[in-house]
């Protein structure tokens, strides 16, 4: 039987990841760093390992003997402020460091790496295409932005691993949304849409994936992608009011009634204080001017990536957050 390690598997990605890899058969464990976190796997015969990845020991004892590991605990910074990218660009290096040394030393076939769409980049001027793999963000670009900072640096110890002869394949989610979030990670933009507090949204193009079709692709990419490639996990590409929208046509509440300005943006970014919009996190805000579609032929063609609407995943959603009482 395939024997697979999740990290991170108390999380969105994660959990539905494990979920996969038991409906696929396999052997299923989980690293977690609370003993007493089952996330959405309280149902399952998930076999437990609990450890850090800065805790080094407990990484390679959680990887010995596994066929894959998923790796879908990347660092997010959970400091914005400017003054803090080095210090988390040098705790991601750090840990990514650690996850490929215990990858190698407890012989996994196979890393799977759940990066960002982030690290995607803008194509070339004058090139009239959506972005796709071969689009790269430069480190720097955003040098006070540590989340794309942090995701590059990272992304790149993964690259430069798969040069050595480490077989890592590279995953780029784009929005993920859909049920299971406990954590609010993604979910507090449904959440805050569905609660009619989204009076007014900000331009630009989103592309949304559910959190169960992400997880889908990971399991093929265990077996099916090229070590060393990216591959695109998105949906279908949207105006952000477009989108939000949708989520509030599921939710039956009124839509988003107003645009924000770049000037509106550019302000609160200044001033970090809260407004009555979707809450992106700051991070990604700072970023707004590079939101973009994506092409994910990539995914579909060699890891089979199927997506449904996201009217579909805004619905279930929505319904999960009611049964857990986030919702009314």
């Amino acid at each position: 039987m395939v024997k697979v390690l999740v990290l991170g598997a108390t999380g969105l990605i994660g959990g539905h990841i494990a979920k996969k890899a038991h409906q696929a058969g396999w052997e299923v464990h989980g690293f977690r760093r609370d003993p007493q976190s089952e996330g959405l796997l309280a149902s399952l015969p998930i076999q437990w390992h609990t450890g850090t990845l800065e805790d080094y020991t407990s990484l390679l004892q959680a990887m010995t003997g596994m066929d894959y590991t998923f790796h879908a605990a990347a660092s997010y910074p959970k400091n914005s402020k400017p003054s803090r990218v080095k210090d988390n660009i040098h705790a991601g290096i750090n840990q990514m460091n650690n996850v490929i040394q215990a990858t190698r030393q407890a012989q996994v076939s196979r890393l799977i790496y759940t990066s960002s769409i982030s690290t995607i980049g803008l194509p070339p001027a004058g090139e009239q295409r959506l972005a796709d793999e071969r689009d790269l963000y430069q480190a720097g670009t955003l040098p006070d932005n540590g989340y794309y900072e942090t995701k590059k640096a990272m992304e790149e110890v993964a690259r430069g691993a798969s040069r050595e002869g480490t077989e890592v394949v590279i995953l780029n989610p784009s929005l993920v949304l859909g049920p299971g979030d406990r954590h609010l990670s993604t979910g507090d933009l449904v959440v805050a849409i569905a609660r009619g507090l989204a009076v007014a949204v900000p331009g630009g193009e989103v592309n949304i994936i559910d959190v169960r079709d992400a997880a889908q692709a990971h399991i093929k990419a265990a077996t099916n992608g090229r070590s060393g490639e990216r591959y695109i996990l998105g949906g279908d590409n949207y105006s952000v009011r477009e989108a939000a929208e949708i989520i509030a046509r599921a939710a039956g509440v009124k839509p988003p009634r107003f645009n924000l300005s770049n000037q509106i943006i550019d302000l609160y970014i200044k001033i970090a204080e809260t407004l009555p919009f979707i809450p992106y996190p700051l991070d990604h805000l700072r970023a707004y001017r590079a939101w973009q579609g994506y092409n994910t032929g990539k995914a579909r063609q060699e890891l089979e990536l199927r997506t449904r609407p996201l009217e579909e995943t805004a619905r279930d959603s929505i319904d999960w957050f009611k049964q857990q009482g986030i919702l009314k």
